[in-house]
């Protein structure tokens, strides 16, 4: 039977890039972060603009 994730979130180009720009050590944390606002935003796509103000969120 195959785990199939119904939650997972797509990312634009643009947000991937901008999350390769975070730090490898606490990309996962970012990662779930931005993930998690998205969410609470009601949206399914991460996109750059989402990653940008995750990243004024977190200071970085």
């Amino acid at each position: 039977m195959q785990n199939y994730n119904f939650d997972a979130l797509r990312w634009t180009t643009e947000a991937k890039t901008k999350l390769q720009n975070i730090p490898f050590f606490v990309r996962p944390q970012a990662k779930a972060r931005i993930e998690q606002l998205a969410r609470q935003a009601g949206q399914d796509i991460v996109t750059g603009e989402l990653v940008e103000q995750a990243r004024l969120e977190f200071g970085q």
